[in-house]
């Protein structure tokens, strides 16, 4: 600033000449810096490339510039959407930005990556949630170099008012859910492949993640051991090959690889497996993504690279490729059932919520189980309050004998009548029934097995998930009231240890202990027996709960010693029959037995009052049904 200065006072003592030489020269100087400045920052890229649905190798370019949207003409960066720490919220009294300035860039991919590396999901309005879990797991771990490809313009700005780092893909998509196998979701595998072929041109290495899975640890320094790699993938390995953080070992992964988690680098072979693999699934709509992706990558296997790194080369035998740890890199199965990294003494980097059985809902439950899912505050304090027991499971059921059919549903049809009669009254008092662990001693899946996978590390009896039993989905489906009766809401086991229950929650509490009426201190009333403690009949009717407990509306949490012999019966026999109609499609189907076809066996809510019931598949075609 000084030189500036003084070259000013210089010019106001000299001659007029001198006078004018100086203001050409700052004048001069001032528009050079202008067009420096632009030249830098300017939002246009020749390298730019459009991962929308239109976009096909003969798709025309304008100035090199394929636009992300149809209906995008001019690209531009917006200034309000550069580089704003993630979570802060754009004011206010701000505009939303138009659409085009969210284009994806080769200047915003490179603003936002680190070391360069980005991290990238995407999805449509109906993940939202998922997404937002997604973006504050890396940013609580410190990791900011990400974006989020939206599907549509209802999630594209609601994640731009909450300060998330965003990208129109130009889609179009349904904000609606899509369910696993639709065409819909064909079409979102598709636009994977097209992002991963838009970016890796930028000459940036790519961590494509879906949304459906979150980080417990941050990545990118294990990622940064294999500087050699052009791609590593997860797996759907449930048999460990390694027992440490190694790569897993290529030759003993019989398992696909997923494409749910796997970090791209801009090298030759990677962008030839990419450009080879859209086409691939360009030219036939019916090859889903991950197959293909398997198909090539698996025209040849190995050798190995070397001795120590894991990496092997595959595809055109150029491509040297890496399949991370299953015991870390985590899918539904080696995480939710096996707590493989547990065993193991490992920290888990990433769950994926494969291997599960109640579509969307059952993924985020899964989440909510393990508490890595994040709810707003009205999650954890629900109207009505909360109302949960504490599951008695005798030892012969969970240990004793053999695990097979028969001990595994006679444990399990134990939990199901005490679950039915904690959601009774949970439907009685109108509150939201905390779901108890449940306990298994034989695996879900979806083919013959001997109980559990062999090679595995599932360990019997195991905690298993809520939709290893019920159909989680159902239970949160919106049925009709003149049919179903009221619904029933429920929440995850875990509920109580999570940080996020607020602490009016945790101060406001019942203990229900459950007594033979005629004891002392047992009665139908409200009178406790000491502050925070009810002592209870057993054998209670509707009329009962709903007197006694009236009293303790305010109260949050209800909890009952036990469910054994806790509810008698509704008396209004018309809702009895709702909340029947209800309640026995919340269970679902253990699966398979072998050598028999069908090899399913249906659960049966009311198991207890037909005698004789055994967990055999249906004999004949007709009784292929959910039990009535």
């Amino acid at each position: 600033m000084g030189g500036w200065r003084n070259a000013v006072q210089e010019a106001v003592g000299s001659k007029p000449l001198f006078l004018t030489i100086y203001a050409a020269v700052l004048v001069g100087i001032v528009v050079s810096s202008f067009f420096v400045f632009s030249a830098i920052y300017s939002p246009v890229d020749s390298t730019t490339r459009s991962i929308s649905s239109s976009w096909l190798p003969t798709s025309p370019l304008s100035q090199n510039v394929i636009s992300l949207s149809s209906n995008i003409s001019q690209p531009s960066q917006s200034k309000s959407n550069k580089l704003r720490p993630i979570w802060e919220v754009p004011p206010r009294t701000s505009k939303m930005p138009r659409l085009k300035s969210f284009r994806l860039t080769k200047e915003l991919v490179r603003q936002r990556a680190k070391d360069n590396v980005i991290i990238v999901t995407f999805g449509n309005f109906a993940f939202m949630d998922f997404i937002l879990t997604w973006v504050k797991h890396l940013t609580d771990l410190g990791v900011s170099n990400l974006l989020v490809g939206t599907m549509d313009t209802k999630l594209l700005k609601a994640l731009y008012w909450k300060g998330i780092p965003v990208f129109d893909m130009g889609s179009h998509m349904s904000t609606d859910d899509v369910g696993w196998g639709s065409p819909t979701f064909h079409k979102m595998g598709r636009e994977k492949v097209l992002l991963i072929n838009a970016i890796l041109p930028f000459g940036v290495e790519l961590l494509m993640c879906d949304t459906d899975m979150a980080w417990l640890k941050d990545p990118l320094p294990y990622l940064a051991r294999y500087p050699d790699a052009d791609v590593l993938t997860s797996s759907d390995q449930v048999v460990p090959t390694v027992v440490d953080d190694r790569l897993a070992d290529w030759k003993l992964v019989g398992a696909a690889y997923n494409i749910g988690i796997f970090h791209w680098r801009p090298t030759e072979p990677a962008i030839k497996l990419a450009k080879e693999w859209k086409d691939m699934l360009l030219a036939d709509d019916k090859i889903w993504d991950q197959n293909g992706f398997n198909d090539l990558v698996h025209k040849q296997t190995g050798p190995a690279v070397d001795d120590e790194s894991g990496l092997f080369y595959a595809y055109d035998g150029n491509l040297k490729l890496g399949i991370l740890p299953e015991s870390i890199f985590c899918s539904g199965h080696t995480y939710f059932v096996q707590a493989m990294y547990q065993q193991f003494r490992l920290e888990p980097y990433a769950v994926h919520t494969t291997f599960q059985y109640a579509g969307t809902e059952g993924k985020r439950h899964r989440l909510r189980e393990s508490m890595v899912f994040y709810d707003p505050p009205e999650y954890y304090d629900a109207p009505g309050g909360f109302l949960s027991f504490k599951p008695s499971i005798p030892k012969r059921l969970l240990l004793d004998g053999e695990h097979n059919l028969e001990s595994h549903f006679s444990l399990i049809n134990y939990q199901i009548k005490q679950i039915r009669s904690a959601l009774a009254i949970a439907s009685v008092l109108n509150r939201t029934l905390v779901m108890p662990p449940l306990w298994c001693r034989l695996d879900r899946l979806w083919f013959p097995h001997p109980g559990t996978l062999v090679g595995s590390m599932t360990r019997q009896p195991f905690l298993c998930p809520l939709d290893h039993v019920f159909e989680v989905n159902v239970m949160l489906q919106d049925l009709p009231v003149e049919e179903f009766g009221p619904a029933v809401n429920i929440r995850e086991y875990s509920l109580f240890s999570n940080p996020l229950l607020p602490q009016q929650v945790k101060e406001s509490w019942l203990d229900v202990q459950l007594c033979k009426e005629g004891s002392k201190d047992c009665h139908a009333s409200s009178n406790a027996s000491q502050p925070g403690l009810l002592r209870f009949p057993k054998h209670s009717s509707e009329e009962t709960f709903e007197t006694v407990f009236s009293s303790f509306k305010d109260v949050k949490v209800i909890q009952f010693s036990s469910m054994q012999d806790a509810f008698l019966g509704f008396t209004d026999k018309a809702r009895e029959e709702k909340f029947r109609n209800r309640v026995k499609r919340y269970v679902g189907i253990w699966c398979c037995v072998d050598y028999h076809i069908p090899g399913h066996i249906y659960y049966d809510m009311y198991w207890d009052e037909k005698p004789g019931w055994k967990p055999v598949p249906p004999q004949k075609p007709e009784d292929d049904h959910p039990p009535l």
